[in-house]
């Protein structure tokens, strides 16, 4: 069983901050559409807040630790699995 706890807003703006980025950055570590988005991880108004899932923080902290070889081989195993999957496209393209 997994247990995940997801970092509070508090964390999620330190590490934004730490890593020096814009929240439009961030957006794009993180694979959500834009800025705004982004923001509602570091909402502190419990209305507005969307807690972070463990796949899209696994998937932002690969990318910040692991080689782009690395990240290649996982992008390779999930085409094999039948994804169609370009980190480098414009937010609204069609990947079909």
């Amino acid at each position: 069983m997994i247990k995940y706890t997801p970092p509070s807003a508090s964390d999620m703006k330190a590490l934004k901050e730490g890593l020096a980025k814009s929240s439009t950055e961030m957006a794009e570590l993180f694979g959500v559409t834009s800025g705004a988005q982004w923001r509602k991880y570091m909402a502190a108004d419990s209305a507005n807040r969307r807690d972070m899932g463990m796949h899209m923080l696994f998937f932002a902290m690969a990318r910040l630790k692991l080689s782009p070889k690395e990240i290649e081989t996982v992008l390779a195993a999930m085409r094999e699995a039948g994804a169609t999957i370009d980190l480098d496209a414009e937010p609204d393209s069609d990947p079909q």
